[in-house]
C-alpha cells in the first residue's frame, strides 16, 4: 500500500477512535467471566469495560501488556506469522499452497496443540481476546474479496460455451444430490436433533461450491492460467460459482423473508434488487466518471477514497439487509471495470498488505477454532464424513464424466476434476461465517476444514504432475524448422513484442529476411502484455471491427506499424495479430501454443535488457521478460531467435530505402544451432542490399573438433551446399583458432564493420570456446551471443536456436540425407501431422 493510501486511511480510523475515547475516557476497567450452555457445548461469556483498552503504559508503570488490545493483537499476528511462514517453508517442496500453512499454523494455535496449556491461554488468547484481532482479520478478507471481485469479469460467463456450462452445472447439481441422498440415508438410519439436521444440510451445500476466486487463485500458483485447461476451468468455476451464489442468496432471502410476514418478504426481496442495482448503475459509473477526470494511468486520493467509502457502504448496506458484510465489496469489485488503470492501481496499493497480513491472520484464527479431539466422540462425526466424502466424489465426478462426454481428453478431464474439488478462501469464510453463526458445531467444522485440507493437499501436486501445457506442444516427433529450405516455399516468423520500442529493430530484421513472391514471408504479430488487475488471460486474434480488448489499446501503434509493412509489401508478406494478456510466469504457454498452431519457422524475442550504443544498458533490466525467454528457449516448438537491438538495425525505418549495404555476419562454429544460423543467413544473402560474411572457427588439429563423426559430416555438407547455392553473394572465410581467446581477438576485430551479427546459441566444448565458460553471464544467449553483448559494441546481435530436444525428439538435421525421398518439417516442407488452413483465423481464447 503507498504512502497516499495509508495516510487516508490512518487519518479517518485516528479521528474515529479519538472521538470514541473523549466519550469514554473516566469509565473504569471491568471484566467479569462465566460459562453459559451454547447451541452445541458450553461456552465463555466475557463481559468487560475500560477506559484505556488499547495502549499499555509499560511493564515499568505497572502495566500488564497483555491485558490491553493493541499489545495482545500484535503479539497474536507476530505468531501467527512465524509459525505460517515457518510451516510453509517445509510444504513448498511437496507443492502445497500457503493456505495450507496458515491453517496449520492456526491448528498449532489452537486448543489443540498449544491450547492445551492454561499458561499460553492466559497470555495469548484469554477469553474475550480474539475479538479485535478477528475484526482485523475480517476486514482483510473483505478487502480480499473486493479485490478478487475487481480482477473478476463477469462477462466470462457469456462466453462460456456449452461444455464449460455443462460441467459446470453438473459438478454443481451432482454433488449436491449425492450429499441429499446420503443425508437421507443416515436420517433413516439414526436419530438426529434439529441442530444436526441443520449442520448436515449446510454441509450438504458447501459440498457443492467451487469458487471462480479459488479456482484462479490455484491456477495462478500452479502457472497454467493461461493454458487450455486453464481457460476451461475458469469458465467451468465461473458457471458453477453462479449457480452457488444465486442459490445461496435465493435461500439467505427466503429464510429472512420467511421468517417475517409475506409484506416483509417482498421488501426484503425488492431492497434487494434495488441495492445490486445501485451498485451497478449508479457507482460504476461515478468511478468510472471520476478515473476519467484523472489523466493517464494515476489514481488521485478523491479516487481512492471514494472507492474505500464505497466498498465499507456496500458492506454496511448487506448486513443492514441480512447478507454478509462479504457480499457487498465483492459485487462493487466485479461491477467496477478490471485490469487498467483502476483495477492495476487498487491491487498495487493493496494487496501485498491484505495477502501477506491480514489473509495469513485470518487463516489462521480460522484453524485455531478446529478442535480435533471432539472427532473421536460419538457417531455424528462418522454420518458426517460419510456425506462429505460423498460430496466430493459428486464434485469429481459430476466434472470428469460430462468433461469425457464434451471431448475433453482424459488427461484434461481427470486434471479439470481435481481443480474443482480443491478448496480455498471462500470455502474457509463460509466455514467461519457458519461457525460463528451457531449453524455448524465444532465437530461439523473441524470436519469440514480437515477435509478441505487433505484434498487440497492431495489435488494441488497431482494436477502438477499429471499436467504441462508444454505436452501439447512438445510431443511430436517431427519438428518444423529452417534446416533444409527450400527457395519456394513460406517462412513463417512469430515475432513477440512487449512494447514500441522493439518494433523498429524487429521490422529491420524482416526487411532483411527478404520477402519475395516466389518465397513469401507470414508474420505473426504477437502482443505481450502481463496479467495485471485482472484474473481473466486473454488470447484473441486481432479483429479491425471489434473494439480492442480493455488493457490492450496501447497495442494499437503496433498494430498500425505492421499493417503498414504489409502494404509497402504487398503479395509478398502477410500479417496476422495476436494479443496474449497472461502472467509473466506463463506466458510462454501462449507463445509456444500460437507457434505450433500457425506452423511458425522460428520465434523472434526480444533481449530483456535494452542496450544503447557502446554496450551501455538503456533503461531499466526487465527480469520477467527474461523469465519469459528462458521459457521460450526450453519448450519452443520450432526455432528460436533472441534479438538485442542497440538501436542500431532499428534506428532507419526501412534499411532497404539507404544507398549503403547492410553487413552481417554469421559467426559459424558448428552444431545444430550454427546450421539453423546459416539457414537464415542463406535466405539475407539475397538481399540485394545485403553483404553476408560468413566465418567459420575451425580448430586447431581438426580431428579433435568434433566428438560425433556425423556433426563433422553435416556442417560440411551445408557448408559446402551454401556455397553452391549463394556463390558470389557472401564472403566465405575460415579461422583456425587454439582457445577461446583466441576466437575472441577474431571476433574483436570484426566489431567495427558489420552491422548485425548473427550466432548459434548451443556448442559443444571444443578447442573453439575453451575458457569462455568463465566470463558466461547471459546463459539465455550462449558463449557467443554473451560475448558479442560484453563489448563496447555498436552492432545488434541474433543468437539462433533450433528446436530444443525433449520427449523423445531427435535433431532432424541428422536425417539431412533422406530429405529428399520424404516429406519433412522444413520451412515450405510438408507438414503431414496438422490440421490446417493458411489464412488468418479468428481465434479468441479468453478466461
Amino acid at each position: 500500500m503507498d504512502v497516499g493510501a495509508s495516510r487516508v486511511l490512518w487519518e479517518l480510523s485516528f479521528f474515529i477512535l479519538s472521538f470514541w475515547k473523549v466519550n469514554f475516557n473516566e469509565m473504569e476497567y471491568l471484566r467479569s467471566m462465566g460459562s453459559v450452555t451454547g447451541p452445541f457445548a458450553k461456552e465463555n461469556l466475557v463481559c468487560q469495560y475500560s477506559a484505556n483498552m488499547v495502549n499499555s503504559k509499560g511493564v515499568f508503570l505497572g502495566d500488564d501488556p497483555f491485558e490491553f488490545s493493541l499489545p495482545m493483537v500484535l503479539a497474536q499476528g507476530v505468531l501467527a506469522l512465524i509459525l505460517s511462514r515457518t510451516i510453509y517453508y517445509f510444504l513448498k517442496p511437496l507443492r502445497q499452497g500457503t493456505l495450507s500453512a496458515h491453517i496449520i499454523a492456526g491448528i498449532i494455535m489452537g486448543p489443540s496443540i498449544l491450547g492445551k496449556h492454561r499458561a499460553y491461554v492466559k497470555r495469548l488468547f484469554p477469553p474475550g481476546a480474539t475479538l479485535v484481532i478477528e475484526t482485523l482479520a475480517n476486514s482483510g478478507v473483505m478487502f480480499h474479496l473486493f479485490l478478487q471481485g475487481l480482477q473478476m469479469d463477469p462477462m466470462i460467463i457469456r462466453r462460456a460455451g456449452k461444455n464449460a456450462f455443462l460441467i459446470g452445472v453438473l459438478g454443481f447439481i451432482l454433488p449436491y444430490g449425492l450429499g441429499a441422498l446420503a443425508f437421507s440415508i443416515i436420517d433413516n438410519l439414526q436419530i438426529l436433533d434439529n441442530k444436526l439436521q441443520v449442520s448436515i444440510h449446510f454441509m450438504v451445500a458447501l459440498n457443492s461450491m467451487t469458487s471462480f476466486v479459488v479456482v484462479t487463485s490455484l491456477l495462478n500458483d500452479l502457472k497454467i492460467l493461461n493454458s487450455e485447461l486453464g481457460r476451461l476451468a475458469t469458465q467451468t468455476s465461473m458457471v458453477t460459482d453462479f449457480c452457488c451464489w444465486f442459490v445461496a442468496t435465493t435461500m439467505n432471502t427466503v429464510g429472512i423473508a420467511t421468517q417475517n410476514s409475506g409484506r416483509m418478504s417482498l421488501w426484503s426481496v425488492i431492497w434487494l434488487f434495488l441495492y445490486f442495482f445501485s451498485i451497478v448503475f449508479v457507482l460504476r459509473p461515478l468511478v468510472i466518471w471520476i478515473s476519467k477526470q484523472t489523466p493517464g494511468e494515476h489514481m488521485d486520493e478523491v479516487l481512492f477514497f471514494v472507492i474505500i467509502v464505497m466498498m465499507n457502504v456496500c458492506a454496511l448496506c448487506s448486513e443492514v439487509l441480512g447478507q454478509h458484510a462479504l457480499l457487498g465489496p465483492l459485487v462493487l469489485g466485479m461491477a467496477l471495470p478490471d485490469g487498467p488503470p483502476i483495477g492495476t492501481i487498487l491491487l498495487q496499493k493493496f494487496e501485498t498488505m491484505v495477502t501477506s497480513l491480514l489473509l495469513p491472520m485470518f487463516f489462521a484464527l480460522s484453524g485455531s477454532k478446529m478442535i480435533l479431539s471432539l472427532l473421536g466422540r460419538g457417531m455424528f462425526p462418522l454420518s458426517a464424513e460419510f456425506i462429505i466424502i460423498l460430496g466430493y466424489v459428486g464434485k469429481f465426478t459430476g466434472t470428469l464424466v460430462p468433461a469425457i462426454f464434451s471431448g475433453v481428453p482424459l488427461g484434461d478431464s481427470l486434471c479439470l476434476a481435481l481443480i474443482m474439488c480443491c478448496k480455498g478462501i471462500i470455502d474457509v469464510a463460509t466455514y467461519s461465517l457458519w461457525k460463528d453463526s451457531k449453524i455448524l458445531g465444532y465437530q461439523s467444522y473441524t470436519l469440514l476444514m480437515i477435509n478441505m485440507l487433505i484434498v487440497t493437499g492431495v489435488c494441488r501436486p497431482m494436477v502438477c504432475y499429471l499436467y504441462d501445457p508444454a505436452n501439447s506442444y512438445m510431443s511430436y516427433s517431427r519438428r518444423i524448422s529452417m534446416c533444409p529450405m527450400h527457395d519456394d516455399s513460406e517462412f513463417r516468423i512469430l515475432v513477440c513484442i512487449h512494447n514500441e520500442d522493439n518494433v523498429p529493430a524487429i521490422i529491420s530484421l524482416l526487411e532483411a529476411s527478404h520477402a519475395t513472391k516466389r518465397s513469401p514471408i507470414s508474420i505473426i504479430s504477437l502482443c505481450l502484455m502481463e496479467l495485471i488487475g485482472s484474473s481473466s488471460s486473454v488470447l484473441e486474434s486481432y479483429n479491425p471491427k471489434k473494439k480492442l480488448t480493455s488493457g490492450a489499446s496501447t497495442m494499437g501503434p503496433i498494430i498500425n506499424a505492421f499493417n503498414k509493412y504489409e502494404h509497402h509489401n504487398h503479395g509478398r508478406v502477410t500479417v496476422q495479430h495476436f494479443t496474449a494478456i497472461a502472467p509473466y510466469s506463463s506466458m510462454h504457454t501462449d507463445i509456444c501454443a500460437i507457434a505450433q498452431e500457425m506452423r511458425t519457422n522460428i520465434i523472434i524475442v526480444p533481449f530483456h535488457k535494452r542496450l544503447a550504443f557502446g554496450g551501455t544498458e538503456e533503461g531499466a533490466i526487465s527480469t520477467s521478460i527474461k523469465t519469459v525467454n528462458s521459457n521460450v528457449i526450453v519448450k519452443a516448438p520450432c526455432s528460436v531467435g533472441i534479438l538485442l537491438d542497440t538501436g542500431l538495425i532499428g534506428r532507419h525505418r526501412s534499411f532497404v530505402a539507404g544507398h549503403s549495404l547492410y553487413h552481417i555476419a554469421l559467426l559459424f562454429l558448428g552444431g545444430a544451432d550454427d546450421r539453423e544460423a546459416l539457414s537464415y543467413s542463406r535466405r539475407m544473402a539475397e538481399h540485394p542490399k545485403i553483404k553476408l560474411t560468413v566465418v567459420w572457427f575451425r580448430p586447431w588439429g581438426e580431428e579433435q573438433a568434433y566428438t560425433k563423426e556425423n556433426e563433422e559430416y553435416l556442417d560440411k555438407k551445408l557448408m559446402n551446399e551454401f556455397k553452391a547455392d549463394a556463390e558470389g553473394k557472401f564472403d566465405y572465410r575460415e579461422k583456425i583458432v587454439k582457445d577461446g581467446e583466441e576466437t575472441t581477438q577474431v571476433i574483436r576485430s570484426m566489431e567495427e564493420r558489420f552491422d548485425l551479427f548473427i550466432a548459434g546459441r548451443q556448442h559443444d566444448e571444443s578447442q573453439v570456446t575453451l575458457g569462455l565458460t568463465e566470463w558466461h553471464e547471459n546463459a539465455e544467449l550462449g558463449l557467443i551471443g554473451d560475448l558479442l553483448t560484453g563489448s563496447d559494441f555498436h552492432f545488434s546481435v541474433l543468437v539462433v536456436q533450433q528446436q530444443p530436444f525433449g520427449f523423445g525428439m531427435q535433431d532432424l538435421s541428422l536425417n539431412l540425407q533422406h530429405t529428399n525421398d520424404e516429406g519433412r518439417d522444413s520451412m515450405g516442407g510438408t507438414h503431414d501431422f496438422w490440421d490446417y488452413e493458411d489464412g488468418a483465423k479468428d481465434r479468441k481464447l479468453e478466461s
